[in-house]
């Protein structure tokens, strides 16, 4: 749930709104809930019948076959996270800097940036440490969260305007091209809100009874956070004018300010900042372990299998990752959503859905203690739901992700040739 939340929703409900031009977006809220569920169940059966640090690094070795296609689509998604976990991790960071705006107005443009990088370096230092410890902080984290999107929906149901909740612009329901560019661009910020569900996969050999825990973990998360997320994007337009909504650039602040005055709203600010570094923090958790475990496998450079001695955590990838993600602050808020989901969509989520259905198929060997309900359905839903955010991200990002896909490809061929790996004995001249 940290890592779902961090400084999302607090910063896209003005984007979610103004995508649609108005609260009829709302429907892209439902819509990523849908696409989140489905690719959530896809999630828990895999991570129940795998639990091994790394997630879809093993899923996709596994559904593809680790001797031939297995190695390519696995190697992409080992190549996606040294990109995803630094844009997902400055996400959040250049997401605090942006609230810390609103305590101190007079920030310039280094010193946000400034603070977004010592943003990245605490939360790696606070990752010097192991998996137990970890989990006594962000227990304390995730009860800060909740209490401040509690705060949130009990003011605005104390305060709901239904006349500003559902005012409707002209012809806000009518099924026109605009009406579905808006809904795929307001579904791509939702997921970026629901994103991180799958995080509990990615430490799964550090989870205790994973069967159980992973597809609990990720399914309450995902119902509980949906909830959450309709009762306060309503919460605040009940309160904001939705127009004024689209126009905030701190809207839980100015919503706080709306209900309970100045002083509430400087409280509600550092709280939003808490989440947000909380976001950071379990970012960096999770995905320091996926380049780990696949240098441990021998599939990655063999740097990121260090330890520490003591505490046995992945030394090297914590620290590798949290330098990437100071680096990548540096990128505008709007760019790094786009980006991380559309490089996730077309080296992972995709591909996922389809191991899944392979891995029944090809492995029944292999123990399923949670299978998903109405197979294959929700593979089905989740792929056509990611397709769909993918079209409406942008001509530019898609043409930037296949660029990506064809640099990795490349990499993947002459590491192949050297090791003398597959498809090496199919495609002798392969680089």
């Amino acid at each position: 749930m940290l890592n779902m939340v961090g400084v999302g929703p607090f910063l896209t409900v003005p984007l979610v709104i103004g995508a649609m031009g108005g609260p009829q977006a709302m429907i892209g809220w439902a819509a990523g809930a849908l696409i989140a569920l489905c690719d959530g169940l896809v999630w828990a059966e895999l991570g129940a019948a795998l639990p091994r640090s790394g997630g879809s690094y093993a899923y996709l070795l596994e559904g593809y076959g680790p001797a031939t296609w297995g190695r390519l689509f696995s190697f992409l998604f080992l190549a996606q996270t040294v990109i995803a976990a630094p844009l997902t991790a400055a996400s959040g960071a250049v997401g605090f800097a942006e609230y810390a705006g609103y305590l101190v107005p007079a920030l310039s443009y280094g010193q946000s940036k400034a603070i977004a990088v010592a943003v990245c370096a605490l939360s790696t230092w606070l990752l010097f440490r192991n998996i137990q410890a970890i989990g006594k902080i962000s227990t304390l984290l995730t009860g800060l969260l909740l209490g401040t999107m509690g705060w949130i929906i009990v003011s605005g149901a104390t305060h709901f305007n239904s006349k500003l909740a559902f005012d409707f612009p002209p012809q806000a329901f009518h099924l026109s091209n605009q009406f579905f560019l808006g809904l795929g661009a307001a579904t791509l910020i939702a997921m970026y809100d629901y994103s991180g569900y799958f995080n509990v996969c990615l430490i799964g050999s550090e989870i205790k009874d994973p069967g159980r825990n992973i597809p609990r973990c990720i399914l309450l998360s995902i119902v509980l956070l949906g909830a959450c997320y309709t009762a306060m994007s309503l919460s605040i337009i009940g309160v904001l004018p939705w127009r004024e909504v689209v126009q905030s650039q701190a809207v839980v602040s100015d919503f706080a300010q709306r209900v309970s005055g100045p002083i509430a709203a400087r409280s509600m600010t550092i709280l939003v900042l808490v989440a947000a570094f909380a976001s950071v923090y379990t970012v960096l958790l999770g995905y320091s372990r996926v380049p780990h475990a696949a240098a441990v496998d021998g599939a990655f450079f063999s740097a990121f299998a260090k330890v520490h001695p003591t505490r046995h955590f992945p030394t090297f990838s914590v620290l590798a990752l949290g330098a990437a993600s100071a680096v990548a602050c540096f990128f505008a808020l709007a760019t790094l959503i786009k980006a991380l989901l559309v490089v996730q969509i077309m080296t992972q989520f995709v591909t996922q859905c389809l191991a899944v259905i392979l891995i029944r198929q090809r492995r029944p060997d292999i123990q399923r203690p949670f299978s998903m309900w109405l197979y294959p359905v929700p593979a089905l839903i989740a792929s056509l739901g990611w397709i769909f955010i993918l079209v409406s991200s942008g001509p530019w990002y898609v043409a930037a992700g296949l660029g990506f896909i064809a640099v990795a490809a490349v990499a993947f061929l002459y590491r192949a040739h050297r090791h003398r790996q597959w498809p090496r004995r199919i495609l002798p001249s392969a680089v």
